[in-house]
């Protein structure tokens, strides 16, 4: 049970406080509603390149990282489709230091240079050419997406649908978009450890009322409602798609992916359930079926991407050598197809509900991941989640199961993509 206290400040941040006296260290989490799908799709990977300059300095405080490491701390920070999400970590004694570094770049801006942003710029540059241009199967995300979402801004991926995006982007641009959405009004900040929960709080006005070097971070009445925001939903698939492509790759792979409901929806639950029962762990469904009996895959998963607006549910295999690509396809396809077909027994239910329980419960084991997971809970609108998330496992039914997997995997929703080795000479 995560105990923790909740305010909304007058200028709009919602400020999430846990005192957890069994630890000596404190995490400050930040999490602002922006993600790569607030991008024009003209000007693609925008989030995730001010991500990297937000480590590069204010004025106040030139050298960020150097400063972290003087308090004896750590930080990072990551950006998906929905958030961009900030964190330092800090021995307790250092609270007040580590939340005025976060509030000075919130309120008060980044240093902004032209050579920062062509640092940055570059450095996010040879990022995309180390993890989706020069690795294998670096790009299948690149391709996957577009694949299965033709209108949303799902679909492209926070590294940007083009690099040029980020690399022909102006300093105007990207600042632009920063004061836009690096707002009090657009971010959660949770505040979890060895804290006196008045005296942060007392901190944190108190940051938020001194003048600001930003144009305008008072409230502006628009705190997170993301379904205001006037998304493109993407159209009911009507027919199956395919991709294949060749690449240098150790073997042939398959991903089979299909649009699901988004992370809040009502069948989200059910949904990430059946990529339990197919793939979490050695005695599941498609590991036992295609890897142990039938020896068609060295490996298999399934999985859903969990993200706010729309999903994707992608079933995904790497085929062991010698295996034609179309037995390989049915028999994976006749997996998901015993999931409309056939009712799961309650054992293997009860087996996968009861992993996903301990999971859920080791992942808050340290106060930075409830800080982490505070904010999170925060911006999908329940809060109350952070607690009670499970419940919602312990309901899903063999026949709910069923019911969904029959909307999920309908024929005319498949989006296959096949990635073949290619063959030199």
């Amino acid at each position: 049970m995560i105990r923790y206290e909740r305010h909304i400040l007058d200028n709009g941040l919602t400020l999430l406080l846990h005192c957890d006296r069994e630890t000596p260290m404190v995490t400050v989490n930040t999490l602002y509603g922006v993600g790569s799908r607030d991008e024009n799709p003209e000007r693609t990977g925008m989030a995730h390149l001010l991500e990297h300059l937000m480590f590069g300095g204010t004025r106040r405080y030139p050298d960020y990282d150097g400063v972290v490491q003087m308090m004896g701390g750590e930080s990072n920070a990551f950006t998906n489709n929905d958030y961009t999400n900030y964190y330092v970590t800090v021995p307790a004694g250092y609270t007040e230091q580590a939340i005025d570094l976060e509030m000075d770049r919130m309120v008060n801006g980044l240093d902004w240079s032209e050579e920062r942003l062509a640092v940055q710029q570059k450095v996010v540059t040879e990022e995309y050419n180390q993890r989706y241009m020069n690795q294998p199967y670096g790009d299948v995300w690149l391709l996957l997406r577009p694949l299965c979402f033709k209108q949303s801004p799902y679909r492209w991926c926070t590294i940007g649908a083009d690099i040029r995006h980020v690399a022909e982007a102006s300093l105007e641009e990207v600042r632009t978009f920063c004061e836009r959405w690096y707002r009090p009004d657009n971010a959660i900040m949770a505040v979890a450890g060895n804290i006196d929960c008045e005296r942060v709080r007392e901190m944190v006005s108190g940051f938020l009322a001194e003048p600001s070097g930003k144009a305008d971070c008072k409230a502006q009445g628009s705190r997170f409602k993301v379904e205001q925001r006037n998304y493109v939903r993407e159209p009911e698939q009507r027919e199956g798609r395919r991709l294949e492509v060749e690449r240098e790759v150790p073997s042939d792979a398959i991903y089979i992916a299909y649009c699901m409901c988004g992370r809040t929806e009502a069948d989200f639950v059910t949904c990430d359930v059946i990529s339990d029962l197919l793939s979490n762990g050695k005695s599941s469904r498609l590991y036992r079926s295609l890897v142990l009996e039938r020896k068609l895959f060295s490996e298999v998963n399934a999985y859903v991407t969990g993200d706010r607006g729309e999903g994707l549910f992608v079933a995904k295999g790497n085929l062991n050598e010698g295996v034609k690509p179309e037995t390989a396809e049915a028999a994976l396809k006749e997996e998901l197809q015993r999931m409309r077909d056939e009712l799961v027994t309650e054992e293997e239910l009860e087996k996968v509900v009861s992993k996903y329980e301990s999971t859920f419960v080791y992942s808050q084991y340290k106060a930075s991941d409830r800080a982490a997971a505070l904010c999170c809970f925060e911006w999908m609108g329940h809060l109350d989640w952070v607690n009670s998330e499970p419940e919602q496992y312990r309901k899903v039914t063999p026949a709910m199961v069923r019911t969904v997997a029959e909307r999920l995997f309908a024929p005319q929703r498949e989006n296959v993509m096949m990635v073949r080795k290619k063959v030199n000479g």
